[in-house]
């Protein structure tokens, strides 16, 4: 039996351990800041396709990467070194969430990202909460974003939500540029969701959702 989110209580989530096997935590609800912070801050995040109902989800097991293992492989170093690109910070938000959602999945049929995500994120990111790394390319038109990603930030925790390029390599330079920005800010865990062989190479694992949940609360209770 899956819960069914109370409108009048954002704040109020089941239990994530008592998710059914495939990560499905609760139905319903909204967008709105609190009950964002609330699902990220209990091991949740919203995905759902045009035409379902909000679905909140907390899978078993968990991809997540630990800062200090974080490795860049050889290729990926000399690929982002020739690339020319730049990068910024919290500059461009609004775009990049457009971008990925304009970014084909070869697995997925359209997009998650509805404009309704974009505005909460949005909301999100207007208090600090949500962040977003650009990737520059630099011609005679002036600048043009062809890469990026984003996600949310509390307290030490990281949670990254999609990413994009359309030039080779942008989207390698910004998880680089994210974790140089991370570490930087002494992040301690940064939530992947689900594994793909994308990440997995930078030394991303998969944990049990249980060790996830227990990180978690460590990295949030040391603030940010």
């Amino acid at each position: 039996m899956i819960y069914r989110l109370h409108p009048d209580y954002p704040e109020l989530f089941p239990d994530p351990e008592g998710a059914d096997p495939e990560g499905l935590v609760a139905v319903g609800g909204d967008l709105s800041v609190r009950r964002l912070l609330a699902a990220y801050g209990a091991g949740i995040f919203p995905w759902y396709g045009e035409g379902q109902p909000l679905l909140w989800w907390s899978p078993d097991p968990r991809c997540v990467l630990f800062p200090e293992k974080f490795r860049i492989p050889h290729t990926v170093r000399k690929e982002i070194r020739k690339c020319g690109f730049s990068v910024t910070v919290n500059q461009a938000f609004c775009d990049v969430m457009t971008g990925c959602a304009a970014t084909p999945r070869p697995d997925q049929d359209g997009t998650w990202i509805m404009p309704e995500m974009v505005d909460a994120y949005a909301s999100l990111h207007e208090l600090g909460f949500a962040h977003s790394v650009e990737v520059w390319e630099h011609d005679a038109a002036g600048n043009t974003l062809v890469g990026g990603l984003y996600g949310v930030g509390l307290g030490r925790a990281f949670f990254g939500e999609s990413m994009f390029h359309v030039r080779p390599h942008a989207s390698k330079l910004a998880l680089v540029s994210l974790m140089e920005w991370l570490k930087a800010r002494h992040c301690q865990l940064v939530d992947c969701q689900m594994a793909t062989d994308h990440i997995m190479r930078y030394g991303a694992e998969c944990i049990p959702r249980h060790d996830f949940l227990q990180q978690l609360r460590k990295a949030l209770c040391r603030g940010g």
